[in-house]
Order: C-alpha cells, then structure tokens, then sequence
C-alpha cells in the first residue's frame, strides 16, 4: 500500500474508534446513574480488574500489554469523571510520588485534592470531601509508614484497593553541586539512598520535609539548597538534575493504598487487611497466627504499633491471600476471635502487581 492509502486507513480507523469509545462511554454512564440510583459506589476495582484482564487476553499485538493498559487507563478515568466527579485525596502537593500513584490508578481524567498530611487524607474521604484517597503503606526499603497504620485506628475507612510504584530518587537543585549546603526530602527518602549520601555528600545538611514535592518547593525558594525528588517534581518547579538514580537499592518500590467508604467483591486473587489485638496471656500471639497456618492462608505482611488505648500493648496489622468472604478467610477471622480482644477488617481487594 502506498503511504497515503496508509494514511486514509488510519483515518477510516479514527473514525471507528471515536465511534466505538462514545458508544463504550455511554454504556459507562448509564452504568454510573444505575450503581448512584442504588446507592452503590462508582468506582469497582473487581471489575476494572475483570476489564483489564480480558482486554488483555485478548490482545493479539503488535500492542505491548502495558501500553494497552496506559490507554484503557485513561478510557476508564474519563469515564469515571462523566459518570461522577470523582474526587481523590492524596498526600500532596503536586508531583509526590503518592500524586504519581494515585494517576497511575485513577488516571487523568478525574479531580486530584491535594492534602498536607496522611491523617488530612483519611479526613477528606471520612468527611466525604473528597471520594476516595490514596496513602503510602510501605516502601520495599525501608519497611512501613507508620503514619499510615495510625490512622486506621480512627477512621471506619476501608482499603479497596493497592498500587504498587517503583521509584527512583534524583539530586536537583536550582545551581550546580558544590554549592548545595543542604538537601531536603522525605525521611523515607533519604533512608533509601543513605549510602550514596555518605559517599557523596557527607557534609551536607539532611532537612526532613513532609514530601518530595514539598523539597523541591523548598530548594526554588532557597539557592544554597537541593531536593532528593521525582523528574516530575524538578519539571513542575524548574530544578536542574543533577544526579540520577540515587537509590541504594534498585527495584526500590512502594505500595500504596487506595481507602474509601467500603471494599469490594472478591476477583479470584486477593488480599484482606485486618489488625488484632491479642488477649493478655502466655501464646496469644502465636496461637493467633497458627489460626492462619492451619487454614491454610498465606501471611503476607505483619506490623506492630503500639495501641493507644493502653501503654505496652500492641496492634498487629496483617495481610493475607485471599478474600475475607472466601470460606477459608472467613473460618479463619471467626476463630482468631477466640485468641483476640479485637478483630477488625481494615479491606479486602484485588492484588497489584509488584514488580
């Protein structure tokens, strides 16, 4: 074929897709007005999953499976926004990693809220300023955020959902090297590249800040300063790169989580969240956790935080394999009654992919 048959095939093709995506947009919407006439939430991470997977089965190429993703990606935010103006919560300000997540699962489309602090997210969905939030959990490095975990004491908010993102960490600042005298990021942050800041700067002051993005404010503002933050971060603030890359670890990669008023139905591969807290006698805690081995059940993930109702004893948090409605989970939570003061389901949702 010639280039401009090429080219006139292209155009018929535009034309059946504009068609085809106003018509699957329409469907969506009517959707939408079904699950608000019956007071069900809009957005179903069970059946974004069912979506993506059978688009993903059914492509034959020459279409690499993540760039298929990143376009149904942004075919369901705008859905989502003309069905409801879906607002979501994250730690702000713009360009922090937990900005990059929360687009990486909700897309473009949608209202992103900005928030100070991890406890202002879990405010804004609580309050129903803002319909959904997402916060980090944990990074690959270095272990849990604690911020996080605190919160669930005090919110009915469920996790519907997790993201996982990998980062990289990059030096910008507004002059050149020799003249940062101090580096601002997030604690997390310079724990993951520790060794590269001994080698490399070792004389130079670590300032912690609420976030990256709050770092590359802080480094514009002041020209003897650097950031450890995203290339997002230095675009949007007009930092020079420096150094690239400065992890200590490679893969360094953190989990999110998407909370919200309630979790979803089971997909077949899932994870449930719970916390416990142990009767006060000999074994409580390993006869909790053998409740687990003897049904079977896969323990993904255990924390520890201290409980604030009383000093020296302590909540367990927990993921495990499965869905809290499939049997196995469900016997499994039933008897860890009998070992545990408190039991609570913090979420039940669809595993992301890690890697």
């Amino acid at each position: 074929m010639t280039l401009d048959a090429l080219r006139q095939r292209i155009d018929q093709l535009d034309e059946q897709l504009v068609r085809l995506l106003n018509e699957r947009t329409s469907a969506a919407m009517e959707i939408g007005r079904v699950k608000q006439a019956n007071g069900q939430e809009i957005y179903v991470p069970a059946r974004e999953k069912a979506v993506l997977d059978r688009v993903f089965r059914l492509n034959q190429g020459p279409l690499a499976a993540d760039s298929l993703n990143a376009i149904y990606r942004e075919i369901m935010s705008a859905a989502l926004a003309l069905e409801h103006d879906l607002k979501i919560a994250y730690l702000g300000p713009q360009a922090t990693f937990t900005h990059q997540a929360a687009r990486a699962r909700f897309g473009a489309s949608v209202t992103y809220i900005a928030c100070q602090t991890i406890s202002d997210v879990f405010q804004s969905v609580q309050k129903r300023e803002t319909d959904y939030g997402v916060v980090p959990i944990e990074n690959s490095t270095e272990g849990a955020v604690t911020h996080t975990l605190d919160e669930f004491f005090n919110t009915p908010l469920k996790i519907c959902a997790e993201i996982y993102l990998r980062i990289s960490h990059h030096l910008m600042a507004t002059g050149p090297l020799d003249q940062v005298k101090r580096l601002y990021s997030n604690p997390q942050v310079f724990g993951q590249c520790r060794r590269w800041l001994l080698d490399h700067l070792p004389q130079v002051d670590l300032v912690p800040v609420s976030s990256t993005a709050r770092a590359a404010e802080m480094a514009v503002q002041e020209p003897e300063s650097g950031a450890l933050a995203s290339t997002l971060a230095a675009e949007l603030y007009g930092l020079n790169l420096l150094h690239r890359d400065l992890q200590d670890i490679s893969g360094n990669t953190t989990r999110f989580l998407v909370v919200g008023p309630q979790y979803g139905a089971a997909t077949g591969t899932d994870k449930t969240s719970v916390f416990f807290t142990v009767k006060h006698k000999a074994g409580a805690l390993c006869a909790a956790l053998d409740v687990l081995r003897r049904n079977g059940l896969n323990m993904t993930k255990i924390e520890s935080r201290p409980s604030k109702a009383r000093p020296w004893e302590y909540v367990f948090f927990v993921d495990l394999e499965g869905h809290a409605a499939d049997a196995p989970v469900a016997k499994a939570l039933d008897e860890l009654n009998e070992h545990c003061a408190l039991v609570t389901i913090l979420g039940a949702y669809p595993q992301a992919q890690s890697g």
